[in-house]
């Protein structure tokens, strides 16, 4: 099974757990956007469904598989989020926010009765921290919280887009990425930052998914806290 067919299982398999009349929270990133484009098939089934997406990609990938789409003003509590992963730790801590939509996740996934992850394999790991660690910051505050990210040993380094040109959130923000080698605790980690005048938000998602929907050559595995 190659990771694009992995993910595709994951995706497959949360459509199990997606009820008639539910208010979803829509991912973003590539395993996000098989789920959406599932649900879309089954919304043109004739699945009742509304949704809020965690980033402007998701959500004109969702309106171009008309699937309805709402607003937190509107539907101020969501019966289920699925979304993807970078990394998936012990205790369902996560790294999220490769794809830059850390934010708006971490926003959607909160108002959610249930949220689930979905990943291929590779995504699971003993200790989080390979992956760079994502941390949203106001474009003012950049220099003193690349400081003191520095001071922490976090490695800051300012995301660009493959041209050269700096990254800016949905939100017009910048992006810290932290090669922090390994996260021992991710709590502590998680609150240093938060800590930060300046910081948005971080990409450590602690104690916020259910389960996840882990798929290999074996197939799916759901993975508890």
């Amino acid at each position: 099974m190659t990771q694009d067919e992995a993910k595709r299982t994951a995706a497959r398999r949360a459509l199990e757990f997606v009820e008639d009349g539910m208010a979803l929270g829509l991912g973003s990133g590539t395993t996000s956007a098989m789920f959406i484009q599932e649900l879309g098939e089954r919304v043109k089934g004739g699945l009742k469904v509304h949704g809020i997406a965690t980033s402007a990609a998701s959500q004109k990938l969702a309106e171009s598989l008309s699937i309805p789409m709402t607003t937190f003003e509107e539907t101020p509590a969501l019966d289920l989020a699925i979304d993807g992963a970078d990394e998936v730790g012990p205790g369902l801590a996560l790294i999220k926010g490769g794809g830059g939509a850390l934010l708006r996740e971490k926003i959607v996934e909160s108002a959610a009765k249930k949220f689930i992850v979905i990943a291929d394999g590779s995504k699971l790991v003993k200790q989080l921290g390979k992956f760079p660690l994502p941390v949203e910051v106001v474009k003012m505050a950049l220099p003193l919280v690349t400081h003191r990210l520095e001071a922490l040993g976090l490695n800051p380094k300012l995301r660009h887009h493959k041209d050269g040109s700096v990254y800016l959130t949905d939100e017009n923000n910048f992006i810290l990425d932290c090669s922090a080698g390994v996260i021992a605790d991710p709590a502590k980690t998680a609150a240093d930052i938060r800590s930060i005048v300046g910081v948005v938000e971080h990409g450590l998602f602690l104690n916020m998914a259910s389960f996840a929907l882990i798929a290999s050559d074996q197939g799916v595995v759901e993975v508890g806290r």
